[in-house]
């Protein structure tokens, strides 16, 4: 009877891990693909097409319920909604999720997932969206000095107490996810704070924070920076503004992964930070100096391991930005695009999934798009969405590239054409259409991708690219048509003038369209 308990009890335990296992893996997770990153959903790929609510959107509930005709008309499957610390906990330790729970309500009613913000201890740098209880109390949460004493409206990220508030509220919220929505996965993921960044200085010179400044600089840092030796930071990288950056870098990073990480021993979906990207020329300070830039990558990553880096990309220079924070482990995600409006949203979208294997692209203020039905961005989503079992089954294969022109910081765009090579074909790739008068396109609005479906078959989706594949290289075949369900659905065969005599292959400026293209070769 023992042994029959010893392996029944066996059995059951057995049962219990899978069980526990099985449910782990329901869990939005990041995986590897390839040499990509991925974010699985209900245990497969997904790529969010996403939009970000203003920041006061999602606290009302009958406000956000009229925002959905233009949320659903733009063919979004993921809203970016934040959620305020002063609105779930007024008071100490009394939680209220009801405007949360009814954020969510709202989302699975019209099938959409939902990644959530946690606008904590920082927004866009500032302290505001803390509990009144936190506001009221500068003795047990200082605030942040700037280098001439001057008391900012920032909470700094040197007090313990802060840190524990954070981290104590943040771990409440994630325990009521799992309990609401743990089976049913309508959140993907959460973002940890807003755009953290210090201002108008480099560093905080509070009490906690000076002394923390002059403490040794910690070996995990040292290793993730190349630096070796011992003393303050001052002492190992020398007395400037880029040294108290590196600093106020770590000291960041160290309060991000304490509240990363008590909100993932609740419930460990996937996690990030946004940053506020800093302008050339500017010390830091002049911008929100500190945050997850890219010249801040390593120190951040060594801080705060248990979260990834996004860029919140505002900037004409788009591509310059998103490039950086394709990372090994770090996977592409943009929170925040500069507005859905702007016609080069959908080639920034097209170009992050197909160059750079992103997760997610996310235009701010996405409600207030005016006519959403016809805007280029709900377009450019349908017609992605129709791609993604292919653009998720290519990511990290080596058989898949992205194309837009360049736009500089100035919005000056580079029009030439780009040559690329998949397998055995070398493509050119131009952006401005041989066929539609010169003051007639918006170069910078052209952009798509190509996937090497087999050895000398591709699929070319986007708008407003023409491509020429060299001497002795044929078109064996144009197909234009469309997917639907993962089902090629052909349509025109485009041998003739829509090929320039089998030329090029073109798609058209000003509409999105797909092509399946078979090369060959003559002599």
């Amino acid at each position: 009877m023992r042994i029959l308990f010893q392996t029944l009890g066996a059995v059951a335990l057995s049962a219990g891990l899978l069980a526990t296992s099985a449910h782990a893996e329901a869990i939005p997770r990041l995986a590897r693909h390839g040499d990509a990153t991925q974010l699985l959903v209900d245990g497969k790929p997904f790529l969010i097409l996403g939009g970000e609510l203003g920041n006061s959107t999602a606290s009302s509930l009958p406000y956000l319920d009229r925002q959905w005709p233009t949320l659903k008309a733009l063919n979004l499957n993921t809203v970016l909604a934040p959620v305020q610390w002063d609105q779930i906990e007024p008071v100490e330790g009394k939680f209220d999720f009801t405007v949360l729970d009814g954020v969510i309500a709202q989302a699975r009613a019209h099938d959409t997932r939902l990644v959530l913000l946690w606008f904590g201890s920082w927004k866009n740098s500032m302290s505001t969206y803390v509990p009144a209880w936190v506001k009221r109390d500068g003795k047990r949460f200082p605030l942040a000095r700037s280098a001439d004493g001057k008391v900012q409206e920032i909470l700094s990220p040197a007090s313990p107490a802060t840190t524990a508030a954070d981290a104590k509220a943040f771990a409440a919220l994630m325990t009521h996810l799992k309990a609401v929505d743990g089976d049913r996965r309508t959140v993907l993921m959460i973002q940890v704070e807003n755009e953290i960044g210090m201002l108008p200085s480099a560093r905080d010179h509070s009490a906690d924070a000076e002394a923390d400044f002059r403490k040794p600089v910690p070996a995990a840092a040292l290793k993730a920076l190349g630096k070796t030796g011992t003393g303050n930071w001052e002492t190992v990288f020398g007395k400037s503004a880029a040294t108290d950056e590196l600093w106020q870098a770590w000291s960041f990073g160290r309060f991000v992964e304490a509240v990363a990480l008590a909100g993932q021993k609740a419930y460990p979906l996937p996690m990030y930070v946004n940053a506020a990207l800093n302008k050339a020329g500017v010390a830091p300070g002049g911008y929100p100096s500190a945050g997850p830039l890219p010249h801040l990558y390593d120190i951040w990553r060594a801080a705060a391991p248990s979260v990834t880096q996004s860029p919140d990309i505002y900037y004409p220079d788009f591509t310059h930005w998103a490039a950086q924070y394709d990372r090994p482990g770090n996977p592409l995600f943009i929170p925040e695009a500069d507005r859905a409006g702007k016609v080069e949203a959908p080639a920034n979208a097209l170009w992050a999934f197909g160059e750079h294997d992103a997760i997610g692209f996310s235009p701010f203020s996405i409600e207030n798009v005016d006519a959403p039905a016809g805007n280029p961005l709900s377009k450019a989503y349908a017609l992605i969405d129709s791609l993604s079992p292919l653009i998720l089954a290519h990511q990290g294969q080596g058989t898949m590239r992205g194309f837009r022109p360049p736009v500089a910081f100035d919005g000056t765009v580079d029009e030439k054409a780009q040559s690329a090579t998949l397998g055995d074909w070398t493509m050119t790739v131009s952006f401005v259409d041989p066929w539609t008068p010169r003051d007639k396109q918006t170069v910078a609005a052209h952009g798509g991708l190509v996937i090497q479906l087999s050895a000398d078959e591709f699929l070319v989706a986007g708008s407003g690219l023409t491509l020429t594949f060299g001497e002795g290289v044929g078109l064996e075949s144009v197909r234009e048509g469309r997917y639907v369900d993962g089902q090629w659905i052909e349509g025109r065969w485009l041998n003739g003038d829509q090929t320039h005599q089998g030329r090029h292959v073109r798609l058209e400026p000003d509409q999105f369209g797909v092509q399946r293209v078979k090369l060959y070769r003559y002599r």
